[in-house]
């Protein structure tokens, strides 16, 4: 039969099968009130963008575009298409991955549609042409598994590793409670003892307490045991810092199951307080005290677990020169016993300024309770608090004290800006940012700098555009 004859109108369908032109129906916040479906496919995503772009945008959201090296620094598109499993810089769901990390550095807190954060240049910046709604990020997020999430926390981390943002020999770790208005039954717990039991969240963080950084957290519900989230958050930091470390830990954490972990299973010393009980007490009393200065004397002796054939030392610091106060310690290395009440263990506090300077960012209340949300949001709020910790360096010595909400409303989302286009640059212009801010001299020709430092320039979330930034 020849060829002309041949039936071919089965064909004429065959490019709705094109996988690149396959549309994923999606929930946009069209306004600040309202929500509407639409399809889109990675090519008209990327028409509607650069369409966009090719008209002039104006709005006061335009700070979080400082944040584009900062993404280019620390490596963010490729860690956000590893948790979207996917190669491909064209694909939506990075994007949508990409908005909840600008949201987190914005200090975006309650239901998306009591927000007014559309049409200001914030869409564009995640390389979408509109924003996504609370029910379609949340759609996104849930198809993520828990294991999802700490693979993108260990890469964050390694990455932040290899940058020497944990320059420390210490970890802080440290349960955090965040209130939640979850519907679902669940025990409730108290924050403090004099508050009434409310529903929350169990999070449990580390943190280099020199730099102030975090390393990884976890999350798990109120029913949770403490011991079995501290091993986990403990096998997290063990896949990003593998090395000797002492690890400062709370009293809730004084259980049999995570001391023995950390002397038996990691390269780790710990320091915990412990609860002064009927056997310490005995022990207390019975120590020599050697003075170290005055009103301050140490002694240490051996102390093991009825449960446990594993031996530990008690650290005991005496304090006062007639009434004295004891506050006991367990360890498993005898060594540097004054060091370590006096210089380190002080130290531990710096997470609860964390959670003061960084709290915004998504831990001071938690909307749901779903984990795999949970887990998903918390672990793109740590790649913003990263891009935020880079961001304040910049900022002169009066301002980088700033916590992460001023700066998101301080810069963030309080100067006008305009967006245009020059060839394959973005130009995005500022207009009355204090010059003591020193941002000039910063941004000011950025693909060059970048270049400079062995960085391309160019944005893959935003179709290879370049950025740079002008000051009026």
């Amino acid at each position: 039969m020849n060829e002309p004859f041949l039936n071919t109108g089965f064909k004429k369908k065959l490019h709705t099968l094109n996988p690149h032109k396959k549309e994923l129906q999606i929930e946009i916040q069209k306004t600040k009130r309202r929500t509407i479906n639409i399809k889109i496919n990675p090519d008209s995503c990327q028409n509607l963008v650069r369409e966009q772009l090719a008209c002039k945008v104006s709005g006061t959201m335009m700070g979080l575009w400082l944040l584009i090296p900062e993404h280019l620094k620390l490596g963010t598109w490729d860690m956000l298409k590893h948790y979207s499993n996917t190669q491909c810089d064209n694909d939506l769901e990075p994007r949508f991955a990409m908005q909840m990390v600008h949201e987190a550095a914005l200090c975006v807190q309650g239901i998306r549609a009591q927000r007014n954060i559309a049409h200001q240049g914030f869409d564009i910046l995640n390389g979408l042409p509109e924003i996504i709604s609370d029910n379609q990020s949340h759609y996104y997020l849930n198809d993520k598994t828990i294991h999802d999430s700490q693979q993108l926390q260990i890469m964050l981390g390694q990455l932040r590793a290899a940058s020497d943002h944990f320059p420390s020999k210490i970890i802080s770790i440290d349960p955090h409670r965040i209130l939640t208005a979850t519907q679902r039954i669940m025990p409730k717990k108290k924050k403090r003892p004099n508050q009434p039991s409310e529903k929350m969240l169990q999070t449990y963080f580390a943190l280099d307490p020199i730099s102030g950084q975090p390393i990884a957290s976890t999350i798990g519900s109120t029913g949770k045991k403490t011991s079995h989230a501290t091993i986990e958050l403990l096998q997290l930091i063990q896949q990003i810092q593998n090395d000797d470390k002492l690890i400062l830990a709370d009293a809730e954490h004084f259980t049999i199951n995570i001391v023995d972990y950390i002397k038996n299973q990691t390269t780790y010393d710990f320091l915990s307080p412990t609860p002064v009980t009927a056997k310490i007490t005995k022990l207390m009393s019975g120590l020599d005290y050697t003075p170290q200065w005055a009103g301050f004397a140490t002694a240490i002796t051996e102390y093991q677990f009825k449960q446990s054939k594993e031996k530990y030392h008690l650290l005991v610091q005496r304090t006062g020169e007639a009434n004295y106060q004891y506050k006991p310690f367990i360890t498993s290395n005898p060594d540097h016993v004054l060091q370590k009440l006096s210089e380190y263990y002080p130290l531990r506090w710096s997470i609860e300024e964390f959670f003061n300077f960084e709290g915004s960012m998504g831990w001071k209340r938690a909307s749901t309770l779903n984990l795999n949300i949970r887990y998903g949001k918390q672990s793109l709020a740590l790649i913003a608090q990263a891009l935020v910790s880079q961001f304040r360096e910049k900022l002169p010595k009066a301002y980088i004290n700033w916590t992460a909400q001023s700066i998101a409303d301080k810069v963030f989302s309080r100067f006008d800006a305009d967006i245009k286009v020059k060839k394959n640059t973005i130009f995005v212009t500022y207009y009355g940012i204090p010059e003591e801010y020193g941002f000039k001299n910063h941004y000011s020709n950025m693909p060059q700098k970048l270049e400079n430092e062995n960085i391309d320039p160019r944005i893959p979330w935003l179709y290879d555009f370049k950025v740079d930034y002008i000051f009026k």
